[in-house]
């Protein structure tokens, strides 16, 4: 299992200009063989910090996902949205465990 987390920065109101974009890219990806979630978020201390959060079964169901047309068109919305800067991690767990409780 991957998960995968970034963090985009963007310019004051560039999510408004690729929101349709980013719910193609959701709606798509989650229809994916071997994605199990997918979503964006925006911070809600700071409007242009945008953070999406990813699980994939498998490093080739990753690959296949890059290889996409959704993929393709979501590259093309994004750079409207002039990122200023993206940190992406990709971390492979071996497994799920519950959340410890005090």
């Amino acid at each position: 299992m991957l998960i995968v987390a970034a963090e985009v920065r963007v310019e004051e109101g560039a999510v408004e200009k690729v929101r349709d974009a980013i719910r193609t890219m959701e709606t798509e990806t989650l229809k994916e063989p071997g994605c199990h979630a997918y979503a964006f978020s925006v911070d809600i201390s700071d409007a242009t910090m945008v953070r999406i959060f990813e699980r994939w079964e498998s490093e080739d169901a990753l690959r296949a996902h890059f290889a996409t047309p959704h993929m393709a068109n979501f590259g093309i919305a994004m750079a409207k949205a002039a990122p200023k800067s993206m940190d992406v991690k990709v971390y492979q767990i071996d497994k799920e465990i519950p959340l410890p409780t005090a």
